[in-house]
């Protein structure tokens, strides 16, 4: 029969008022939450910086206080995406990632201050031990206070870092309530936060049994046990290169890199300091008379001597630490498994961890949040404030934007889908100023996929997405959503109508100066002159023709009926208001301009009879390969184009407006329209709009003054992919696109056969994500050749794009 059978006649802590824990002793302990930097996302310095914050906290704590972090790791699964439209595409991932799993990361920190008649707890002594307890004495009404605000000074230096959140637990947080458990019980019982509460029996005599979860608990309580050096951060082999060396925190690989259900606990007890410097020289005094008898005592002697001399000499705050990971699991059977993880991830840090059994179950009862008081004495080590720090746990997994206004990427660690909100929420934080977005990646690095991602998610979120491509990237997106798709072959040459007015609009300003400078295109080369006369008689002209059609309402709006009504009544009317030649050739203008009426080698272009309503289409493509180097063709689409969006982005107030430019840039830039590009990076944030530009060529980037003074200064949202293949030259491309050396080691680290690409929201969040896509996202996005072929024999077979493309990811699953 047991000794104790009810947990709550020697529970530690006897009440929680105001916020804090009370133990039975009369020890006083506030909690936080804490919100880390997401992993893999901190550079060298700022972990120094971390660092060197988390010192001058604890410096602030009184003696005979105790700090004690708590990481909870707790396996779990992706449940699916709340707040997104639901349609193939969406549907189809969730499918694809319900149910991948991934460790769940909650972090606390406990600041505890003992009572001053506090028993100190060891081996021989602990609250455990006890078949009942009662406060023995009635806390000082001063303590409270005087604690309180040397935490506030505490949160204040942390937060101050710009590195970390804390978020002061509250009653109910503590305790728990009948929806959700409180801390006590998430580690009592080892329930997830999100979980309903449920109690569970403990067993502690020969083993740590919670409910059917078996754990065991291996300490670093020995300065034996631990590594020769330890830092900030060490290097993490994985994602470095011969060019740089990407850091971790250093107890990284106890923390998210252990991939087993675990908590790893972090005691710093903060004692007398004085009273610890007289009893080392006590010790040293001892171990001086001793040291002719044993070697043994010689060392420690030396030892203690260097240590009181550092402590001394450098300002050094000497405290006692212990570390320990308690991982558990419902199959016996995989406890050795856990114990290799465990064993094999301290010994990456330098350390031998020890497996408890006899002292587990008190260590264990000391972890309970407020009871850190109670933790036996000689489970700890001695060290100095530094040291102890760098074995504290500084990230957690990558944070998550709300799903309605994130792109949906996936971590590096898990491939947990999470969702990164790239125009809207850097804007409001002052990450960014703008919303241009530059993409550049190598061909076959995932660039198409990763835009035909971003574009998709946009359209789904309202947005209006125009594409200018060469090399068809997004037909089958295009195909898939119903959207319009202009591209040249001689079947069905390119054709646009900018004459077309849509039911209910009227020829304002706006429209009546792009179709003058459609024409003016049309009728005059570069190097021609333009007169004030000439430019009047335009306007004029389209004035009089939509006057023309209001009286005929039979007459459909296009070039052709344009072409007609100058040739027929407003030849008449110059010649009734006598117009000289020199002030407008008007017969000079109809024989320039004939080519594009009926019958002439360009009648298709102006004169489109589908495809009308560009401004309420919200997904456009432009496909310019076949023409971008037409001199004649590719010069008026390209002004088509920016009549279209430019007419978008005033008309549509508080709608989103997306201009893509894939590799075309550079035919739109050298055929004159270099402007238009500048122009809208500069002035699209203005109207909603965001303007991309996707190249691949890395020497673009650094050659070209339009890329370099209008682009890369105005698109604070820079996605770049795997540049491994550039490493030796890459100080160029760092200087233009001015990249720290942080994003130098970030972007290096970027492994195109694991899909990764690298982000930079205005120079100060960069990080690495996967672009993961489910099998029908692929298909739908693919620009492999056989495989496009594929989708569109496979969308004609079985009547549209999306039963085409459920037909082959079937395949592909039934396939052996």
């Amino acid at each position: 029969m047991p000794v104790f059978s009810k947990a709550e006649k020697i529970f530690p802590i006897y009440k929680i008022q105001h916020n804090c824990l009370v133990s039975v002793h009369g020890d006083l302990t506030v909690a936080y939450r804490l919100h880390l930097p997401d992993i893999f996302s901190l550079s060298e310095e700022e972990y120094e910086v971390y660092h060197q914050s988390w010192i001058r906290a604890i410096k602030v704590m009184p003696k005979n206080s105790i700090v004690h972090k708590q990481d909870i790791f707790m396996r779990d699964s992706y449940r699916g995406a709340e707040g997104v439209s639901k349609n193939f595409l969406t549907e189809s991932a969730d499918r694809h990632f319900k149910g991948r799993t991934f460790l769940a990361h909650t972090a606390y920190l406990m600041l505890t201050q003992k009572a001053a008649d506090r028993k100190p707890a060891s081996s021989a002594f602990s609250g455990i031990m006890r078949r009942s307890v009662t406060p023995k004495q009635t806390t000082d009404g001063r303590m409270l206070p005087d604690f309180l605000e040397k935490t506030g000074q505490f949160e204040r230096i942390l937060s101050d870092s710009g590195l970390i959140g804390l978020e002061q637990l509250n009653d109910n947080e503590l305790c728990g309530t009948a929806e959700h458990p409180g801390l006590l019980e998430q580690y009592c019982f080892l329930q997830h936060p999100d979980s309903r509460p449920m109690l569970k029996d403990i067993h502690l005599k020969d083993r740590i049994q919670i409910g059917d979860q078996y754990g065991q608990l291996f300490t670093l309580s020995d300065c034996e046990e631990l590594p020769g050096l330890c830092g900030s951060r060490l290097t993490y082999e994985k994602y470095s290169t011969d060019k740089t060396k990407f850091p971790i925190g250093f107890a990284s690989q106890l923390n998210l890199l252990l991939p087993c259900d675990h908590i790893y606990n972090q005691f710093i007890f903060i004692g007398d300091t004085g009273k610890t410097l007289k009893q080392l020289e006590a010790k040293k005094l001892r171990l001086q008379s001793l040291s002719a008898y044993s070697r043994e005592n010689a060392i420690g002697r030396d030892a203690t001597n260097d240590f009181l001399n550092e402590a001394i000499s450098q300002q050094r705050l000497p405290v006692k630490a212990h570390f320990n990971v308690f991982a558990w699991t419902r199959d016996q059977n995989e406890l050795q498994d856990i114990k290799n993880q465990v064993g094999s991830a301290m010994a990456q840090i330098g350390a031998s961890g020890k497996l408890e059994s006899d002292g587990a179950a008190q260590i264990w009862w000391a972890g309970i949040p407020g009871n850190s008081a109670d933790f036996p004495e000689n489970d700890t080590f001695d060290t100095f404030l530094e040291q102890s720090t760098c074995f504290l746990n500084l990230e957690s997994n990558y944070r998550s934007d709300p799903p309605a206004t994130g792109i949906r990427f996936c971590d590096r660690l898990t491939g947990r889908p999470v969702f990164v909100d790239l125009f809207d929420a850097p804007r409001k934080k002052g990450i960014t100023s703008n919303m241009g977005m530059l993409v550049c990646g190598t061909s076959g690095g995932g660039k198409s996929m990763t835009v035909n991602h971003i574009l998709r998610t946009l359209y789904d979120q309202g947005a209006h997405c125009v594409t200018v491509d060469i090399g068809g990237s997004y037909k089958g997106l295009c195909e898939l959503v119903g959207g319009y798709y202009f591209t040249y072959d001689e079947k069905t040459p390119i054709s646009f109508n900018p004459f077309y007015l849509p039911k209910g609009q009227l020829l304002d300003t706006e429209k009546k100066e792009s179709l003058k400078a459609l024409l003016i295109t049309l009728w005059k080369q570069e190097n021609e002159s333009f007169i004030r006369s000439e430019y009047v008689a335009l306007s004029n002209a389209l004035q009089g023709y939509y006057d023309h059609l209001k009286q005929r309402p039979e007459a459909f709006a296009c070039f052709d009926t344009f072409f007609e009504f100058l040739e027929n009544e407003y030849v008449r009317t110059l010649k009734a208001q006598k117009v000289k030649d020199k002030d407008f050739d008007i017969d000079n203008f109809l024989y320039v301009l004939r080519p594009y009426y009926q019958g002439g080698e360009f009648d298709y272009l102006l004169n489109a009879r589908e495809n009308l309503d560009l401004l309420e289409q919200r997904f456009v493509v432009i496909e310019l390969d076949s023409i971008k180097d037409h001199p004649i063709l590719f010069p008026v689409v390209t002004l088509i184009i920016m009549e279209m969006f430019l007419s978008k982005m005033r008309k549509l107030q508080g709608v989103r407006k997306v201009l893509t430019i894939d590799e075309a840039w550079k035919a739109i830039a050298n055929s004159g329209m270099a402007g238009f590009i500048q122009y809208a990076f500069k002035t699209m944030r203005k109207f909603n709009g965001v303007p991309n530009v996707v190249t691949q060529e890395l020497d673009d980037l650094i050659s070209s003054p339009i890329i370099k003074d209008a682009i890369i200064n105005n698109a604070d949202i820079k996605i770049l992919m795997d540049m491994r293949k550039f490493m030796n030259k890459f100080d160029k491309l760092q200087d233009t696109l001015g990249m720290s050396d942080k994003g130098k080691t970030q972007v290096l680290s970027v492994n195109k056969d694991n899909r990764e690409i690298y982000i930079d929201l205005g120079g100060q969040v960069m990080k690495v994500y996967k672009n993961e896509l489910a099998p029908e996202e692929y298909y739908a996005y693919t620009t492999e050749g056989r495989e496009r072929v594929r989708v569109q024999e496979y969308a004609a077979r079985y009547g549209s794009m999306e039963k085409g493309i459920s037909a082959i990811v079937q395949e592909l699953k039934n396939k052996p």
